[in-house]
């Protein structure tokens, strides 16, 4: 039996060894495209906030919250009006929240609350029933639940300890939806793509890989836009053609791009990046200024006084240890980033050159910075 298994290795091995190995695959449509009309919406509500443990609104300071807690009282049949509240329990915030395309009628979603007034921490606070609103004022969901919050709050009398954002917190499926965004997917005749990162080359492929298999299905309108429509025999609905067609691999194109965070201090290249011949040197001029005073000690029955004298010590750095590094025509972003390294540059210098190497139009990519 072992023999028999020896034979089949050697004879199935050199086409194992042969076989080619699968290409590399793109990203899908669903991934880079978004459907023209099929979004979420903004929802946003204002609401009540109860059971902080004194880290609520205080009366004096925030009226609103008391003016709130008035009219939720009357509206359970409890008249306090012209009664000094003082409690510190309750908070004022808003709601938000997203609301996802095709959301139906029961389903929940998360909120995000925020606090408006001065309370120090939501730690422990219960939201109560608080409808959310869209743009056009209608009402599309009810918000209600305890909150929970990722950071905290702790105070003494002399010492306070903080950690995160304690007037911000989350409620897990905090929202019913009550009210629902029509929207006539299956009477549609065709659909739009847009591209989140608009590009004639991407928009081209998508459309070619559709058409490839669905003959005729799809056009190019312009670099955001990939018109798709059931043609060419298709039989199916045009659910069943989105279900197939946003499974598609395409080769995404990208243009040249640096993105740099000056604050941070972060620098993302594209491997598209390229160079045209350019010198750089990467040196800094460094004056460390050392004050050593010395005391003085007057000589024995001389009559002097101690005194202190100054002694300065300053030492110049002008980097004249670098050196210079040439990168070569057509250079490419494992060669920039391997050079640069050789010139030992921080990330902050890193900025600096390819700012410096833009403006001698030496980088052939755009430079966003944020």
């Amino acid at each position: 039996m072992q023999s028999v298994l020896r034979v089949l290795w050697l004879l199935i091995a050199p086409a194992v060894a042969l076989a080619p190995l699968p290409a590399h695959a793109g990203p899908r449509i669903k991934d880079i495209v978004d459907i023209e009309n099929v979004r979420s919406n903004q929802l946003v509500g204002y609401g009540l906030v109860v059971g902080l443990a004194g880290t609520g609104d205080r009366m004096r300071n925030t009226p609103f919250t008391e003016e709130s807690m008035l009219a939720m009282l009357e509206r359970m049949g409890v008249s306090v009006r012209g009664t000094e509240m003082k409690t510190q329990n309750v908070a004022a915030v808003s709601i938000s929240a997203t609301m996802p395309p095709f959301a139906r009628a029961g389903s929940q979603i998360d909120v995000q609350i925020s606090s408006l007034g001065d309370a120090s921490s939501l730690q422990g606070g219960t939201l109560l029933v608080s409808s959310l609103r869209a743009l056009d004022g209608e009402i599309y969901a009810v918000a209600q639940g305890p909150v929970a919050l990722s950071g905290f709050k702790a105070q003494g009398a002399g010492a306070s300890v903080t950690r995160g954002v304690s007037t911000s917190a989350r409620i897990a499926g905090g929202a019913i939806i009550e009210r629902e965004v029509n929207f006539a997917f299956k009477s549609a005749s065709s659909l739009k793509l847009a591209l989140k990162n608009p590009d004639f080359t991407t928009a081209q492929r998508i459309a070619a890989v559709i058409n490839q298999r669905f003959p005729g299905t799809a056009e190019v309108l312009d670099p955001a836009t990939v018109e798709i429509a059931p043609r060419g025999g298709f039989s199916g609905s045009l659910i069943s053609l989105m279900s197939d067609v946003e499974n598609l691999e395409v080769n995404v194109d990208q243009p040249a791009r640096i993105v740099i965070n000056e604050a941070s201090g972060t620098v993302v290249m594209g491997s598209d990046v390229q160079i045209s011949p350019v010198a750089i040197a990467q040196g800094g001029l460094t004056i460390s200024v050392t004050e050593t005073p010395v005391a003085s000690q007057p000589a024995p029955l001389s009559g002097g006084t101690t005194a202190v004298l100054p002694r300065t010590s300053i030492n110049v750095d002008d980097g004249s240890g670098k050196s210079l590094a040439l990168l070569k025509d057509g250079a490419s972003l494992k060669s920039l980033v391997s050079g640069l390294n050789t010139l030992g540059v921080s990330p902050r210098d890193l900025i600096t050159i390819l700012q410096a190497v833009k403006s001698a139009g030496a980088l052939q990519a755009e430079i966003v910075v944020q």
